[in-house]
Formats: C-alpha cells, structure tokens, sequence
C-alpha cells in the first residue's frame, strides 16, 4: 500500500500530468519553497519525498511556499519506496539530476509523463534512488566548479523539459510580457 498525504485536495493532485518535479528529501527549507513556488507558478505537480532535513509539517510548509501553495499540487511520499511504487503503478519515467551523469539536459529528448527528480543538497540521492532512475542528466558546467543550488538546477530543467513538451502557459497569463524588440 501507497501511504501518500496530500496538501491540497485530492482533486488538484494530477498523476497523468505532462510533467512533475520531485524533490528527494529536501535539506533546506527555503530551496523546497523555491521549487514550490516554480512548481505553483507554472502549473506542475510536485512530489515530496519524506523524511525532509527539516520540518516538513504542512505550515512550514506553507510557509516555504509563501502565498503560492494554494496554486500548487504536492503529494508526499512517506518514503523513496512508496514514491517508487507509486511511481510504477502510473508507468511515469524517472529522471534524475544528478553530477553523475553523462547526458546534459539538453541534449535529452523528454517525454509526457516524465517526473524530474531532484537529490538532497548536501548528498544528492544514494546509489540505490541513483539506479532506480531510468534517465540520469547532469546540467553542463564549466570544468573545475562542482554543482549548481538545487533550486536553480531545478529551474534550467523543469524550463528545457516544458519547452520540448510545449506546456508553458500562454503569454496572455503573465501579465502581457510578451514585448517585441525594436
């Protein structure tokens, strides 16, 4: 059995969604907000893989979120073994990001369905989480500098995935920013 506890109604967790982020217990409260808040403002579900490196209760997390969770559609996963059966029950793919691999992000064709999974800041995800993956991707950096924050990888490839998958909301939504050039 699947132990998930939801934050929001039942109804706005979607597991056919296009597109989902996961985050692998999370370090620092204030990155998972970010990543809320990217997740809330672009329409992504999001999925917590407990137990957190912090207090992970549903006002901290709101406060993490700030006024944005209302918009947002997390499920947590009491555990990576209950994310995974979960996982596999729906058929969805699981990238990694991860230093470890071969495949930048942008050389990687995404799919519907594909959950972007995002490791611990201070350890990444263990060897086990590491092989569960079926695509592993690293964001190419300039030699000699080790990582990016977690949140601002998440941000390079939840963009490049949502391009290829055409699934950003239209510019009419953001307020009119779609200005020409001179």
């Amino acid at each position: 059995m699947v132990d998930i506890r939801s934050l929001c109604p039942p109804s706005a967790s979607d597991p056919q969604a296009p597109l989902r982020l996961a985050l692998y217990e999370p370090d620092i409260p204030q990155n998972a907000g970010t990543l809320m808040r990217l997740c809330a403002c672009l329409g992504l579900p999001m999925d917590l893989i407990e137990p957190a490196g912090f207090d992970a209760s549903d006002r901290n997390l709101r406060r993490a979120g700030l006024d944005y969770l209302h918009a947002l559609r997390p499920e947590r996963h009491l555990s990576f073994g209950h994310f995974e059966e979960w996982r596999r029950a729906r058929a969805h793919r699981l990238v990694l990001a991860t230093t470890r691999a071969d495949v930048a992000h942008h050389h990687f064709r995404f799919s519907p369905g594909d959950i972007l999974l995002l490791g611990r800041e201070s350890a990444g995800v263990p060897d086990h989480v590491h092989e569960a993956a079926d695509a592993r991707l690293a964001i190419p950096l300039r030699p000699g500098l080790r990582s990016l924050n977690v949140a601002v990888a998440g941000g390079i490839l939840v963009a490049e995935a949502m391009r290829q998958l055409d699934l950003f909301p239209p510019m009419a939504t953001t307020g009119g920013l779609d200005v020409p050039s001179p």
